[in-house]
């Protein structure tokens, strides 16, 4: 080897990142898929997910013509990108970071997902925006994110280090079983949206009945808000331990408190859309604080690291 391709081989090097950088890129990550969440909400609220009639261009063109729905369409397919972009930088970063296998395993999964969410998106415009495929998407989302969170307490772990609070079994298996039940107050909630009259657009079939899907959801929101309070209470008592844990759920109780306080405002006046939005932006943190909870009260993931090709 001459000593100008061993220089050259040492400038193509790339220099080690950060258990810090890692955790920057992951919450970047998560605060981007959120925004794609919401964004994808407003495009179905404001019955612009037609403003592009096809995928992936806009019409006849790539950039969308003059026209409200065309520009919130598109808009959404920006942010995706930007997302997508986001999630591929938290994945190498951790990759140059060497964080542990399981952890980078995670944070593979967030472009992966991106990836499928691009995918169903092409998808609902060719089925003229299902309900089900919509709901499929909101739910894709939904998953992202909840990934994220996992890979952003992963990350603090690893700046930070720490051990899972100190609590009893039961107050563990409550917080998994939250998950779930989260899962069921927000599948609950898109099925009323794709009820009422924010499905989609003006001639978007909708799902079911709208009082029926309401029915149910506020029974699953009465259960889970008992439940909840009950996490919240034993966090309280554990607090020596539990403090971060008990600071999500305080946080996440108000949210989820603001959350119930403008489901009763939005059907009260008839459902306007953009407090229909502040909806679900309050059931997205929600769904974060829960998982966060879950992820928390987990014991850490032990330190193996990835390892380098």
């Amino acid at each position: 080897m001459t000593e100008a391709t061993a220089g050259r081989r040492t400038r193509l090097r790339l220099p080690a990142l950060t258990p810090v950088a890692f955790r920057r890129s992951a919450y970047a990550a998560l605060v981007a898929l959120i925004l794609v969440t919401v964004s994808g909400a407003t495009v179905r609220l404001t019955g612009s997910g037609l403003g592009c009639e096809n995928w992936p261009r806009c019409g006849d063109q790539f950039l969308p013509e003059t026209g409200y729905h065309a520009f919130v369409e598109f808009g959404n397919r920006v942010v995706g990108f930007v997302v997508g972009l986001t999630t591929l930088g938290a994945a190498f970063v951790g990759w140059r970071a060497r964080i542990p296998r399981g952890l980078m395993a995670a944070t593979i999964g967030l472009p992966l997902l991106v990836l499928a969410q691009g995918i169903l998106d092409g998808i609902t415009v060719i089925f003229e925006l299902h309900p089900l495929i919509v709901m499929g998407h909101f739910l894709l989302s939904l998953a992202a994110v909840a990934l994220a969170v996992v890979v952003c307490v992963g990350a603090e772990r690893l700046v930070r280090g720490g051990e899972a609070p100190s609590l009893e079994r039961w107050v563990r298996l409550l917080a998994y079983g939250l998950v779930p039940l989260a899962l069921a107050l927000v599948v609950s909630g898109a099925f009323v949206t794709a009820a009422g009259p924010h499905s989609g657009g003006s001639d978007i079939r909708r799902l079911g009945n709208l009082l029926d899907a309401v029915y149910v959801h506020v029974r699953v929101t009465a259960v889970f808000g008992v439940a909840f309070l009950a996490l919240v209470i034993a966090l309280w008592r554990a607090r020596e331990s539990a403090r971060t844990e008990l600071t999500v759920a305080g946080v996440t109780l108000g949210l989820l408190l603001a959350q119930m306080a403008v489901g009763e405002t939005q059907w009260r006046n008839h459902l306007p859309w953009w407090l229909v939005l502040i909806h679900v932006v309050l059931a997205t943190g929600v769904w974060t604080g829960i998982v966060a909870i879950a992820a928390l009260v987990r014991g850490p993931e032990s330190g193996r690291r990835a390892a380098l090709p």
